[in-house]
């Protein structure tokens, strides 16, 4: 067995952060002893050695970047798939990436991923129509309408509009308390609703 695989997950982390911390340290002290025609030689050889040692850390960034690149609908489509996940049998009425079966409709849950992306994107797309009349944040209100349902934001019968859309519609962009407050499930806050209402703002409020 490798001895790698032997050391607890604990120490291993330890181990990649000292490894992390040399690696840095040796960079700063070449930066300040090696001579000019020398430094740039010895910069893509530790830049080559880091990347080597921490490949994660280059796939991560990687997908970072290619992320940021896609437009803000793509971006949305992204979100939606992390958050909601593919939805199985026992998901009923809810197929695919969170879309709500209607009256005549006869998706199955075990649908092909392209099946689940279109009928994802025609969901959103819906939203999105209905708030695009709030400019800058029609994206984020889609996202949030794909998620609890457009009636708890818009209002409907004995449901007021949201204080949320209230707020919007005055000029008042100060607005994250009212977002992130959609996130509680039969009464009960729930954390990763949380952290959801919390990634969507950050990626799609725009000030």
């Amino acid at each position: 067995m490798c001895m790698w695989r032997t050391i607890s997950g604990k120490r291993r982390s330890c181990t990649l952060v000292l490894m992390a911390k040399v690696l840095s340290t040796t960079w700063i002290i070449l930066n300040l002893l090696l001579l000019p025609q020398k430094l740039n030689e010895m910069r893509k050889l530790l830049f080559c050695l880091f990347f080597l040692c921490f490949p994660w850390l280059w796939l991560r960034a990687q997908q970072r970047i290619a992320f940021a690149r896609l437009p803000p609908f793509e971006r949305a489509v992204v979100c939606v798939k992390f958050f909601e996940g593919f939805h199985g049998k026992g998901c009923y009425p809810y197929v695919g990436y969170g879309h709500q079966l209607q009256k005549g409709e006869h998706f199955s849950s075990n649908m092909p991923e392209w099946q689940a992306d279109s009928l994802l994107r025609a969901d959103l797309m819906a939203q999105f129509d209905r708030f695009k009349c709030y400019g800058k944040d029609a994206l984020l209100l889609s996202l949030l309408a794909y998620n609890v349902g457009a009636g708890r934001i818009l209002g409907y019968s004995k449901q007021p509009k949201s204080q949320l859309l209230r707020k919007i519609e005055s000029g008042d962009r100060n607005i994250y308390g009212e977002y992130v407050s959609f996130c509680r499930y039969k009464g009960k806050v729930l954390r990763g609703l949380v952290k959801r209402r919390q990634v969507e703002f950050s990626l799609f409020y725009i000030l």
